[in-house]
């Protein structure tokens, strides 16, 4: 089906994407209810888990705004700052995958993936910025999901069996899905197309990775 831009006009004010915008605000809506009940956890590992959801409600609160329903008021490079908050909170859900694997690692081990974590944040910062293209922004998404994050959690999961790094590794899958219906254009209707679809898969992924980070123990 042919990707169509849908619009509505609300007390005459013309709102682009209305579907998209909505889903993008179910995302933020899930996020900042998770960065919600997770505030009082004092766990290291939880704490990055719920900086990751506070910025990823930024990042589709303004991709969902700005990105979708008044970008036509606005010049393109107006998205680029809910790319690099959506880098940051990637970035973030990387290093609690990494913090939380830590105790089960060599400490000289741990500490080369966190450094390296900020390496690869700046590095594809960096290219984003230079060339304005979102592919870097879904291939920084997909390497920190699929790579980072599964992997390590995968590792906590055949370690000790826990019930958190099962829930989060079922995040992830989730995540692909969603990766896979954006990337494929898959479209129901017009009014339902490839990224609303893709929003109401991240929005339920965003709550099982809320489980599951739920579940981390404080250590």
């Amino acid at each position: 089906m042919e990707f169509i831009k849908t619009s509505i006009e609300i007390a005459g004010i013309k709102v682009m994407e209305p579907v998209t915008t909505a889903t993008d605000l179910l995302v933020t809506a899930v996020c900042f209810y998770a960065f919600l009940k997770l505030r009082n956890n004092g766990s290291p590992t939880v704490k990055l888990f719920k900086y990751y959801f506070f910025t990823m409600a930024l990042a589709t609160f303004y991709g969902g705004i700005i990105g979708h329903a008044f970008l036509y008021l606005l010049s393109f490079s107006w998205k680029v700052p809910g790319w690099l908050m959506s880098m940051a909170s990637i970035a973030l859900i990387e290093r609690a995958a990494i913090s939380h694997a830590q105790p089960l690692l060599k400490p000289a081990v741990g500490n080369f993936f966190a450094r390296m974590n900020i390496v690869e944040l700046l590095t594809l910062t960096t290219v984003v910025l230079l060339t304005l293209n979102f592919f870097f922004v879904e291939a920084h998404a997909a390497y920190g999901l699929l790579v980072v994050v599964f992997s390590f959690e995968l590792f906590v999961y055949n370690k000790t069996k826990d019930e958190g790094s099962k829930l989060l590794l079922v995040a992830v899958l989730l995540s692909a899905i969603a990766a896979t219906v954006h990337l494929t254009q898959f479209t129901i209707d017009r009014w339902f197309n490839h990224l609303d679809f893709s929003h109401v898969l991240m929005a339920l992924a965003a709550y099982v990775f809320y489980l599951g980070s739920s579940k981390i123990p404080a250590r």
